[in-house]
């Protein structure tokens, strides 16, 4: 199966950014419950729903993809560790994995790809050789490093990873217990929250999307942007439904070919940026735009500059594209 996410390769996924909200909260109620059965002094036992250790290092194959990486990352970052048995570097890579991940104690995942077995993820990955190493938070894979890295230089990307996955996405982690039997992940999954302000807008907006109804969901988001303009998970939808609006219609063979013919064209440009970003090739889409910036002048560069920054904000602006992007755009403008 293909990786959800991954046809529009750090698009998004706006389930997943709405689940991410509610694992934080349920993740704040645990800790609240547990300190109020502290303060009375029944102590505090695990939470519902914790894990045992055994259960921060996994092996994922491609029909446990969607269960085991993109859902579970909603609650704690996945670390993807592609390896293989015949892989010298991995037999040295893959015990450190395993070892910082069990140190973290819980705010990690390891999810580990034998790529000879899963041929099809090593290549929707775009996997040149391992190991390699990715992350997937919220539904978005972020690219981590090749080969292997000294211990400190991992450590310090992991902890950068539970950092952003905190500070973007709320994302706090999952609990762990030693003692921790059965299925606790659907226990976990029992534990009510209290629906947000703005919940049934949100999930009609992706009802919406999931039925084709772009403008429905368009719409939805702005409702929900008129009396929230701060609201994150609007404003990445409405990016992205607008995204998906401007590019339903267009014949993508009539479009290349008019970018190919006008290079400093700013609606051929756009156009096909819009495409190439939808394809999933969110350089090629950037790096366009970049260039279009470079050779136009007065308000088409300036239309030009404009829809990159919606495309930024498509893909989400702590992307280290969207950062790459920015500095290439800033080299061009000054």
């Amino acid at each position: 199966m293909q990786p959800r996410n991954m046809s529009m390769s750090g698009v998004v996924d706006l389930a997943a950014v709405k689940a991410a909200g509610e694992a934080k909260a349920k993740a704040e109620q645990a800790r609240a419950e547990s300190a109020r059965q502290a303060a009375q002094g029944g102590g505090a036992g695990p939470a519902a729903g914790a894990v045992p250790p055994s259960a921060l290092v996994v092996d994922v194959d491609e029909a446990g993809f969607e269960r085991d990486v993109l859902q579970l990352s909603a609650e704690v970052p996945v670390v993807l560790d592609f390896w293989a048995e015949w892989c010298e570097p991995c037999k040295q890579l893959s015990p450190l994995l395993e070892r910082l991940t069990l140190e973290a104690n819980g705010r990690l995942v390891l999810a580990k790809v034998d790529v000879d077995a899963n041929q099809m993820l090593m290549q929707q990955f775009g996997i040149q050789g391992i190991p390699a190493v990715f992350a997937v938070v919220a539904g978005q894979v972020l690219p981590l490093f090749q080969g292997v890295a000294p211990e400190q230089q991992i450590r310090e990307t992991l902890a950068q990873l539970v950092q952003v996955a905190e500070d973007r996405f709320g994302i706090i982690g999952i609990e762990v217990d030693p003692a921790a039997e059965g299925e606790p992940r659907a226990a976990a999954a029992e534990t009510e929250v209290p629906a947000g302000p703005y919940d049934a807008l949100l999930e009609a907006a992706v009802v919406a999307l999931d039925a084709g109804d772009l403008g429905g969901a368009v719409q939805a988001y702005k409702n929900v942007l008129t009396d929230d303009p701060g609201n994150t998970e609007a404003r990445l939808g409405l990016a992205q439904a607008e995204l998906l609006v401007r590019v339903q219609d267009m014949n993508p063979q009539a479009v290349r070919t008019a970018a190919a013919e006008n290079p400093r064209d700013p609606a051929a440009q756009i156009a096909a940026a819009d495409l190439d970003l939808v394809g999933g090739h969110v350089e090629d889409a950037f790096g366009r735009l970049v260039d279009t910036v470079r050779v136009t002048f007065g308000e088409d560069r300036d239309t030009v500059r404009l829809r990159l920054l919606e495309l930024f904000e498509v893909i989400g602006t702590d992307d280290p594209r969207v950062s790459a992007a920015r500095t290439a755009l800033a080299r061009v403008l000054f």
